[in-house]
C-alpha cells in the first residue's frame, strides 16, 4: 500500500507487492513517476525541482502516462515528446517500455525566450535531468557528488579535512537543498542562504539542515563559534544572496570555501532578484519576463562579483553548474570564468573512469531492501575507500525522501555486478520487491554541457552532443527498461543535451540479461567518450578491463 505523505498529502509515497499495471517493469515505472511527485518541490504543478524541472507536461498528459503504463503490455514501448505520451506502438518484450525525447530544441532556435512562448503555448516542457525521467530521489540524489567535492577540496586545500572550516554558499531547492548536509558531513560549520523560507524549513524538517539563524549577525556567531570549536554545523539564513555576498566581502571575513546553488540558469522562474520577494517575481513571470530577466542578471552580477572578491582574498571558490558564471559574464563580468567549474576543477579524473552518480531505488517501499544492499556494497566492494566511507556516513546521516533510495559512485564494471547480485536477491526473495537502478544525467557518457560537464575538455570538444545521442541509441539497443534524451529549457536552453536510463531488476533472467547489457555499456561508452579526449585514466580503464575501444 502507498504510504502517507505528510509533506505533500495528496501525493503518498508508492510502495507495497499490489500491482496496478500487467507486470513489474510497467509498475516500476508507474512508480517512479509517482515517486517525483512526492518528494517534487511543487506537485500540484507537476515541478519537481529547479523552478521548471516537470514529470509530465500537464495533468490531462500525466493521466494519459499513468493510464498507458497501467494498461501496456511487455511487449508495447510507450514514447513521450517533452512529457506528454503520443504514441504506444507495439516493439517486442526486449525493447525500452518507454522511450522520452523532452525540451529538445533545434540549434538556432534553443533560446530561453523560444522556450518560454513554446512552454506558454502549451508545446514543450523542461524535464531537468531527473524530473522528467522520473529518476529523481530527493536531495540524496545529489548529496554524495556535493559531498566529494567538499572533500576533494579538503585534501587539495586543507589537509583532508574541512572541520574549522567555512563553507558559504547559497540555494536549498530541490538540488541546493543536499549541501548544508554534505558539508556538515565533511565536518564544516556550512552557512546556506536562501530567499525563501519554506525551503529553509522544509531542509530542516527533514533533516538536510540543523539550524535556521534570524538574521545575518546570528548566522556569523554561529559559523563562528562552530570553526572555533571544529565542529560541524549547518546554518540556514533567509535571504537573498546578492545582498547577502556583499555584505559578508563588506566585512573583511573571508569564508574557507565558497559556491553557489541558486536557480541562476533561469532568469524568469528561478533566480529572485535583490529588493523583490518571491511573491512580487511570481506576479511579473507573464507579462514582466523582459523586466524580471534584467533585474535577475543585474543581481547576478553582484553575486558573482563578491564571490570573484572571496576568490582574490584566497577563498576556494567555485561554479556548482547552475550557470551563474555564464549569467554574470553576459552582464559584463568578463572574468567570471575565473571560477573554476566543479567538475574540471574536482571530478574529472573519475568521470575519465566512468566512476560517477548510480543510484537505486526499493521499489517495496521497504527501507529494510536499502540496507541490505548496503551490506552487499561493503561485501563486494571493500577496497573502494570512496564508496566504503559514503555508505557509512550515509547510513547515519541521510534521511530517505520517498521511496527508500541510496547513490553511490560507482564505474565500469562496479555497477554491472551489483545490480545483477541485487537481482538474484529479488529472485530468492531476500528483498522484499525489485528494484529500479539509474543514475544521474551528469555522467560519463551522457551529457554534453560545455560550461558544467564538458567545460575545457582536453581535446577542445565540449560542445559536441553527439556522445549523449550514442549513449541513448545505445541503451535502446542494451533493452534498458527507460531510456531518454533531454535538453536545456528556460535559462539551460541552448546550453545542454543529456541521456537518462533506467534498468528494472525484478529477479528475473530476462532482467539480469538487461542490466548487464545496458548498464556494462552505458559506462563503457563513457570511458570511451574521455579517452576519445584523450585522458590517459580512461587509456588505462580501457587496458584493465577489456573495453572494446577502436583506436583510429
Amino acid at each position: 500500500m502507498p504510504k502517507a505523505n505528510p509533506r505533500h498529502p495528496g501525493f503518498p509515497i508508492p510502495g507495497g507487492p499490489e500491482l496496478r499495471a500487467k507486470g513489474w517493469r510497467q509498475e516500476a515505472l508507474l512508480r517512479l513517476l509517482e515517486n517525483v511527485l512526492s518528494v517534487g518541490e511543487d506537485p500540484d504543478n507537476l515541478i519537481v525541482y529547479a523552478a521548471l524541472g516537470k514529470a509530465a507536461r500537464n495533468w490531462p498528459a500525466h493521466r494519459a502516462i499513468v493510464k498507458a503504463l497501467t494498461e501496456m503490455d511487455e511487449d508495447q514501448t510507450l514514447i513521450i515528446q517533452s512529457g506528454k505520451p503520443v504514441g504506444l506502438l507495439k516493439t517486442h518484450a526486449k525493447a525500452p517500455l518507454v522511450i522520452m525525447a523532452n525540451c529538445n530544441i533545434v540549434g538556432q532556435w534553443a533560446k530561453a525566450e523560444v522556450f518560454y512562448e513554446l512552454q506558454r503555448k502549451g508545446l514543450i516542457c523542461w524535464g531537468g535531468l531527473t524530473a522528467g525521467a522520473w529518476q529523481y530521489i530527493g536531495s540524496q540524489g545529489v548529496i554524495q557528488g556535493t559531498y566529494e567535492i567538499f572533500m576533494r577540496i579538503a585534501e587539495r586545500r586543507f589537509g583532508g579535512d574541512l572541520s574549522g572550516r567555512f563553507v558559504l554558499t547559497a540555494g536549498l531547492g530541490g538540488m541546493g537543498g543536499a549541501q548544508p548536509l554534505a558539508g556538515r558531513m565533511a565536518g564544516a560549520a556550512i552557512l546556506c542562504v536562501d530567499i525563501d523560507a519554506e525551503r529553509a524549513k522544509k531542509r530542516r524538517e527533514i533533516g538536510y539542515l540543523q539550524e535556521i539563524a534570524p538574521d545575518l549577525d546570528t548566522a556569523l556567531t554561529m559559523i563562528n563559534a562552530a570553526v572555533k570549536d571544529k565542529r560541524a554545523l549547518s546554518v540556514g539564513l533567509v535571504g537573498n544572496a546578492a545582498e547577502i555576498y556583499p555584505e559578508i566581502a563588506r566585512r573583511g571575513i573571508v569564508p574557507d570555501v565558497v559556491t553557489d546553488q541558486t536557480s541562476a540558469h533561469d532568469l524568469v522562474y528561478g533566480y529572485v532578484p535583490k529588493g523583490m520577494t518571491v511573491d512580487q517575481v511570481k506576479s511579473l513571470r507573464d507579462d514582466g519576463q523582459g523586466q524580471l530577466m534584467a533585474a535577475s542578471r543585474a543581481s547576478i552580477v553582484e553575486h558573482v562579483k563578491a564571490m570573484l572578491d572571496f576568490q582574490r582574498q584566497g577563498a576556494e571558490v567555485f561554479d556548482n553548474g547552475n550557470l551563474i558564471r555564464t549569467q554574470a559574464r553576459d552582464g559584463g563580468v568578463t572574468n567570471a570564468f575565473d571560477i573554476p567549474i566543479f567538475t574540471e576543477a574536482y571530478l574529472r579524473p573519475l568521470f575519465a573512469r566512468a566512476i560517477g552518480p548510480f543510484r537505486w531505488m526499493a521499489l517495496s517501499g521497504e527501507e529494510s531492501d536499502i540496507a541490505r544492499i548496503d551490506d552487499l556494497l561493503l561485501e563486494m566492494f571493500p577496497d573502494n575507500k570512496i564508496v566504503t566511507n559514503w555508505i557509512r556516513l550515509a547510513r547515519e546521516h541521510i534521511p530517505f525522501e520517498g521511496l527508500p533510495a541510496r547513490i553511490a559512485w560507482l564505474g565500469h564494471g562496479e555497477r554491472t555486478a551489483l545490480a545483477r547480485r541485487v537481482n538474484e536477491l529479488v529472485a530468492s526473495g531476500e528483498l522484499k520487491g525489485p528494484v529500479a537502478f539509474s543514475r544521474d544525467h551528469l555522467d560519463a557518457g551522457a551529457m554534453a554541457h560545455p560550461n558544467i560537464m564538458t567545460e575545457r575538455m582536453k581535446d577542445g570538444s565540449d560542445a559536441i552532443a553527439d556522445w549523449p545521442l550514442l549513449d541513448a541509441m545505445l541503451l535502446c539497443s542494451s533493452m534498458a527498461d527507460l531510456v531518454v534524451v533531454h535538453s536545456g529549457g528556460g535559462g539551460y536552453a541552448g546550453y545542454m543535451t543529456s541521456c537518462g536510463v533506467t534498468v528494472v531488476a525484478d529477479g528475473t533472467p530476462d532482467a539480469d540479461e538487461r542490466l548487464d547489457h545496458a548498464l556494462t555499456n552505458d559506462t563503457a561508452l563513457g570511458v570511451i567518450r574521455y579517452a576519445d579526449a584523450g585522458y590517459d585514466e580512461s587509456f588505462e580503464e580501457i587496458e584493465a578491463k577489456g573495453i572494446g575501444h577502436v583506436k583510429v
